[in-house]
């Protein structure tokens, strides 16, 4: 098994200096190449690919905002940022990168890069083989498409090896950290192999709301609204750490008009 790559740069010597690093794993089959972030998101939702080389400078739309274009996608390829830049890296992976490469690339830091690539890879292929053999599936089983033979107010993750299904009531939020997603009950943090996206659309609407790029909060669960800056706002939400969870400028506005304030 291999998995199907694509390197999007806009420098022809940076992608076949990439292609040549990459010809050394057998795992990695390059089956495109785009030199702009337009032209890779076209190629992306012709063609299903597994994991995404990207460079983050770009004429347009940057790599950054190619790779928040991504979540929005039913089939989403894992995304590896492969940039001469260091300043970007948390902006990288609020957009669910797996790893962040600096230029010129190291190839024992790449292979660190396709392991963790692989190993995610191969964690999704079990998850949804295991959910079809016990009669239900996956967003990813599924291919996306919200229908699956029974749906419950549990969501599956995991906790110290153990899968632990979790009432959708017993959901404070659900966030992202590095290239992970984690759902935050009132006294423990559980992970969960779904995206973000995945996460949203099987929720209940009424009660769950998405805050942020990263966020998705129970609003049950919240206590209090705090200003912040720009239009933006912070919730405390009823956990045992009185945690905060962000709300973006961009979703400030439906927030407001939900709760009526």
């Amino acid at each position: 098994m291999k998995l199907k790559a694509l390197i999007v740069d806009d420098e022809y010597p940076a992608r076949q200096e990439l292609r040549y690093a990459l010809s050394s794993f057998d795992n990695i089959e390059i089956v495109g190449e785009a030199t702009n972030a337009q032209e890779a998101l076209a190629l992306i939702k012709a063609l299903e690919y597994q994991v995404l080389f990207l460079d983050i400078s770009m004429p347009g739309m940057n790599g950054l905002e190619l790779g928040a274009a991504i979540q929005e996608l039913p089939r989403q390829p894992q995304v590896i940022f492969v940039t001469a830049y260091d300043e970007y890296a948390v902006k990288a992976f609020e957009v669910n990168a797996v790893d962040y490469l600096l230029k010129p690339v190291d190839q024992a830091r790449l292979k660190k890069a396709v392991d963790k690539v692989w190993k995610k890879y191969q964690e999704i292929n079990q998850m949804d083989a295991g959910a079809v053999e016990n009669g239900f599936t996956t967003p990813a089983a599924r291919g996306g498409n919200g229908a699956g033979q029974f749906k419950i107010d549990r969501i599956p993750a995991e906790k110290q090896g153990k899968t632990v299904l979790v009432a959708e009531s017993d959901i404070v939020y659900a966030f992202t950290e590095q290239d992970y997603i984690y759902i935050k009950t009132y006294a423990d943090k559980f992970f969960t192999r779904y995206t973000l996206k995945e996460l949203e659309a099987r929720l209940n609407p009424n009660i769950f709301f998405r805050t942020h790029r990263c966020y998705i909060v129970n609003l049950h669960k919240v206590k209090e609204i705090v200003p912040f800056f720009n239009g933006t706002y912070n919730l405390v939400v009823d956990d045992k750490e009185n945690s905060e969870v962000p709300v973006s400028r961009a979703q400030a506005k439906k927030l407001r008009k939900i709760l009526g304030f």
